[in-house]
């Protein structure tokens, strides 16, 4: 298997468990639905540091890789962390913006690319998870101010998963 192919599968898995410990339906105990989410986040930003170390030449897509990566250890350090709860949010909200910028600037390198159809599925994966990292910052922002927003957390998780596995899709077709 190919490294960056290696790396995307990571990242999929990380967003798959994060977004099973975000779904309020499956009703897990907090502790596990917590557990995924860790565990999720810390293959996420493995995944993606991995994927910014298979790039040699410093291009947008590594800082993209790098910026996730940093979104995703800001992340593991609000769910982690003995902080208030105000912070632990602020935690959450920073990583997850992150994470976002960091699948802008992938994407951004993506647009300026020949537009074909192994392209396409890059700037769909890269849209849909800097969609999904910013309802997920947008829900937390909600719960700061004291709002239930476990669906609309759940939705982010859940479409930054789907666009993880367009990357994975892109990356092993690339290398096909």
């Amino acid at each position: 298997m190919e490294r960056e192919t290696f790396g995307a599968w990571v990242v999929a898995i990380g967003t798959t468990l994060a977004a099973l410990g975000n779904t309020p339906s499956l009703s897990l105990p907090s502790t596990l639905s917590k557990d995924l989410d860790v565990v999720g986040n810390v293959l996420q930003g493995t995944g993606s540091a991995f994927l910014a170390d298979t790039e040699d030449a410093f291009t947008l897509n590594k800082l993209g890789n790098m910026i996730q990566a940093t979104g995703n250890s800001t992340v593991v350090s609000g769910l982690l962390l003995p902080v208030e709860e105000q912070t632990r949010l602020t935690l959450l909200i920073k990583g997850n913006l992150l994470q976002a910028l960091g699948s802008g600037t992938s994407l951004a390198e993506a647009l300026s690319e020949e537009q074909t159809l192994l392209n396409l599925y890059i700037i769909y994966g890269d849209l849909l998870q800097m969609i999904g990292n910013s309802l997920q910052a947008l829900a937390e922002g909600k719960e700061l101010k004291g709002q239930n927003a476990q669906t609309l957390e759940s939705i982010g998780n859940w479409i930054q998963a789907i666009g993880s596995y367009f990357s994975l899709y892109a990356t092993q077709i690339n290398h096909h």
